[in-house]
């Protein structure tokens, strides 16, 4: 895209809507087209001037957001960002939102702390950025271009950098470790629904706000064979069951002695996110090597790549979403820029792939 990204702003809340059009407009590669109490004002405003990403609360008076978002998937799709409160309500609601086609959902901003406020601007951001990109229903396929982004920590802020670990041994487990983003709630589902009862252990990281992965892991566990929970800190990673990082914390493979299990930490923003793919991956290469396969699928940016990279060096098996399965064809495509990948395949073939890697 090489004009702005043009936002329609939907939230009831007037100082929301200020402040969402602060942090949008503060962007260069953004443009705040306008605003809306309700979504019949933003069906007038889209009438007459359709934007590029709309931001949407789900709990408005006269029509909810849900109502709204269907109504638009199903005559005129257009990317919508959820902007959601951390209520249980909104959590659940925010999770239905994404089932009917929302590419992302991202917390309200905090404004109650300098650092969760610029924190939050970067997710906004980042999230309509990412949506702006994003393949949806009836829209036509738009090839990924990077965005221009500020520089950012690596995993070096979290996990220090392996120097070597070719004496790590093999065991008879292996661990399959997974990174996701933009599209990869429906990706993840696809992916944990293909796996037989006796899986090897698995850890994933998907970009999603705190609380909302606790009901994303709940859904996944009633949705698939294997169990699914949001991890915790000391959680074994066994066979037939799967760990999803919780919001706001990134997630850690660690090992002792045969047996694997996870670390839930704090630490800044990785490539602009906590959890962080590449944090995940690095701790994967250093306590796992070649006992693990490592997956990136659908998601913008770059989070994952070098991680990624850094699992092969270590003898891991690799595999990446291919574009036309990707929701945004921005991580997988930056892998495999870095020679990080072993196999580029679609969705519904990487669970067969990851079983036999081994």
């Amino acid at each position: 895209m090489n004009s702005k990204i043009k936002v329609l702003i939907v939230d009831d809340s007037a100082v929301v809507r200020q402040t969402l059009s602060k942090i949008i407009s503060s962007d260069p590669q953004l443009e705040v087209m306008g605003t809306a109490s309700d979504p019949y004002f933003a069906a007038k405003k889209i009438a007459s001037e359709v934007p590029d990403v709309i931001t949407l609360d789900v709990e408005m008076p006269r029509m909810d957001g849900l109502t709204f978002l269907k109504k638009i998937m199903t005559q005129h799709p257009i990317p919508v960002v959820i902007i959601s409160s951390l209520t249980e309500k909104g959590t659940e609601t925010g999770m239905k939102a994404l089932e009917f086609g929302a590419v992302d959902i991202i917390t309200k901003p905090q404004v109650n702390t300098k650092i969760f406020f610029e924190e939050s601007s970067i997710r906004i951001c980042d999230a309509i950025k990412a949506a702006a990109y994003a393949r949806i229903s009836r829209k036509k396929h738009t090839s990924y271009t990077p965005p221009v982004v500020e520089p950012k920590y690596t995993a070096d802020a979290v996990l220090p950098p392996i120097v070597s670990n070719k004496s790590m041994i093999r065991t008879t487990e292996y661990v399959i470790v997974v990174g996701a983003s933009t599209g990869g709630t429906e990706a993840l589902t696809t992916f944990l629904k293909a796996m037989p009862l006796d899986s090897p252990g698995i850890v994933i990281v998907q970009h999603m706000p705190e609380k909302f992965t606790t009901s994303f892991a709940a859904r996944l566990n009633d949705l698939c064979g294997i169990t699914v929970k949001e991890a915790e800190n000391g959680d074994s990673v066994i066979r037939g069951r799967a760990l999803i990082a919780p919001g706001n914390y990134h997630l850690l493979l660690k090992r002792s002695g045969a047996r694997y299990y996870v670390e839930v930490k704090e630490g800044p923003l990785v490539n602009r996110h906590r959890p962080s793919v590449d944090v995940l991956f690095r701790s994967t290469a250093r306590y796992a090597g070649a006992n693990a396969v490592g997956v990136i699928m659908t998601g913008m940016g770059d989070d994952g790549a070098k991680g990624m990279l850094e699992m092969k060096l270590a003898g891991a098996k690799t595999v990446a979403q291919d574009e036309n399965s990707c929701v945004v064809f921005g991580m997988p495509k930056e892998a495999i820029k870095l020679g990080a990948v072993d196999k580029v395949l679609p969705l519904e073939s990487i669970p067969a792939y990851v079983i036999k890697a081994r």
